[in-house]
């Protein structure tokens, strides 16, 4: 007998939990369905020998978003404060304050001695877009506060805050271009344009980009690692009523009928469905349904590419917390070297030469990129054996690059290259004493994240920047719009959804989308 329901949730990331969640507050008991062992998606962790490792993100940020969610669903989970660290070759600038802003000038300054007039001024765009943005997340989203009848409320509070928010949006927005684009404004220098951007995913939007500077200083980690976020998501959601199904993926999708197909073949049927997973499997799963908006908007689907992957090293070290704290600190961005990686040719012209030119390159890319940082242990004393430590090393990747490999049947030995060789650098540079106390490593790639998630390309943000067209809506004043479809009764939530994308959107847009269900399910 085919079951029925009135909510079907796709998706057990951060995004379709907060959906299932919010569904379930409201009195709608969902099925929630994961083709993962687990529900979490990047916001998931792992143990190892005894060490814990958080698998994707590596902390959070509030954006007035993350805390009153949880806040307004009962949720208790404690956290650490996690500001970020940056290094550049030997020397380093904790982001714990709007001062701190001017040390990390002064280092640039110190690596680029030519451009402190660049760098001063660089250093002011950022301050200005910070500003804007920090007015973006002055308060607790509205979306999650349970008093906008509160008179008082509304006239100190909401409403001043909503026409600061309009003004500054308007503001941001403008700063559209590509970051390395919009730096090209202040400097020539590509070395110093490197430094600055190679935190980010290729043609980041400017305004994103430069903002981070300010949410580093936002940061923050749950005790117990990143995966308690989505393990207390399910608590909620399974003792609220609401079903989890994992290891289970949705085939196709009847939008006439309303049914589902599982990979068990077996059917179910809904009122209304949430889509908060890979948008591509999404237009490929639909069948019997056509419109001209389904088609243009399939198109643009097809037509585009995921955004940059990463390859993640994770490490069992036998050293001390307190070697690392010395040095890099909980959470930070390392790059070894001043020179840049735009002093490289384009990966594809060594791909072309064969794969022994391929993995050359890679190895020069290895010591110029720039590497996040993070010790779990560091929050959290229980995340590791006493006196131990474990180490998460990631750089940006291109899927197509590890793919090549892959196709080649060389993708081991690419895996065991990266490894040696970031070990290599990291003891040459930075922590001097890894490699002879080392105890395990482990190294994942975007075909990991792409296997593990069903992200396409791996992509850890969703669509890609470098096309001028994607397939999600990309203005804050039009949020709204975002979890909308061409398909009736299906909307959708997510990092595909809305662009730029991260955290704090995969929950908004999660929590827009159940409220859209709500309100047509209870009038």
């Amino acid at each position: 007998m085919k079951q029925e329901y009135e909510a079907i949730v796709i998706g057990g990331g951060i995004a379709g939990l907060t959906s299932a969640a919010y569904l379930c507050k409201n009195g709608i008991r969902p099925l929630l369905v994961e083709k993962s062992e687990k529900t979490g998606g990047l916001v998931n962790a792992f143990r190892h020998k005894g060490f814990a490792f958080d698998a994707g993100i590596r902390a959070f940020e509030n954006s007035g978003i993350l805390f009153p969610m949880l806040k307004n669903l009962g949720i208790d989970i404690q956290f650490e404060s996690d500001p970020v660290s940056i290094g550049i070759c030997d020397q380093w600038k904790k982001l714990s304050s709007n001062e701190s802003l001017q040390d990390y000038s002064s280092m640039l300054k110190t690596i680029f001695p030519n451009n402190t007039t660049d760098i001063s001024r660089i250093m002011d765009e950022i301050k200005k877009v910070i500003g804007y943005m920090d007015v973006l997340y002055g308060i607790d989203n509205p979306l999650f506060m349970e008093n906008l009848r509160d008179r008082e409320y509304l006239t100190k509070t909401l409403l001043p805050w909503m026409i600061k928010y309009k003004f500054n949006v308007r503001k941001a927005e403008r700063l559209n271009e590509p970051i390395n684009d919009h730096l090209e404004l202040f400097t020539k220098n590509k070395a110093l344009i490197d430094i600055i951007s190679q935190h980010f995913f290729k043609d980041t939007p400017a305004f994103f980009a430069l903002s981070y500077f300010g949410l580093y200083r936002d940061y923050a980690y749950p005790l117990g690692g990143t995966g308690v976020l989505a393990e207390k998501l399910t608590e909620y959601i399974t003792g609220s009523g609401g079903q989890i199904l994992t290891s289970v993926c949705a085939n196709e999708i009847d939008p006439k009928k309303h049914e589902i197909l599982l990979s068990e073949d077996e059917k179910l049927s809904y009122k209304k469905l949430i889509w908060a997973a890979d948008q591509k499997t999404l237009y490929s799963a639909i069948k019997n349904f056509d419109s001209p908006d389904f088609k243009k908007q399939h198109l643009l689907v097809e037509g585009n590419t995921g955004g940059d992957s990463i390859l993640t090293l994770f490490m069992g070290i036998d050293l001390s917390k307190d070697y690392f704290h010395d040095r890099c600190g909980a959470h930070s961005f390392y790059t070894p070297s001043s020179g840049g990686i735009s002093s490289l040719p384009d990966f594809r012209d060594a791909a072309k030469r064969g794969t022994d030119f391929l993995l050359e390159w890679v190895g020069n890319y290895l010591e110029k990129t720039t590497y996040e940082i993070s010790c779990p242990v560091l929050r959290d004393a229980s995340l590791a054996p006493e006196g131990k430590t474990g180490l998460i090393v990631s750089t940006l990747m291109d899927y197509d690059i590890v793919r090549i490999f892959y196709d080649s049947d060389q993708y081991g030995g690419f895996k065991q290259y990266c490894s040696e060789k970031i070990k290599d650098i990291l003891s040459k540079s930075v922590f001097h004493d890894i490699k002879e106390k080392m105890l395990f490593s482990l190294c994942a790639t975007p075909l990991t994240i792409e296997r593990e998630t069903g992200n396409y390309k791996g992509a850890i943000t969703g669509w890609a920047f470098t096309k001028k067209t994607i397939p999600a809506e990309n203005h804050f004043r039009k949020i709204t719009r975002s979890i909308r479809t061409p398909i009736p009764d299906v909307m959708q939530c997510g990092q595909w959804t809305f662009s730029p994308s991260g955290l704090p959107i995969s929950v908004l847009t999660g929590k827009l989308a159940a409220d859209g269900v709500c309100k047509t399910l209870k009038g």
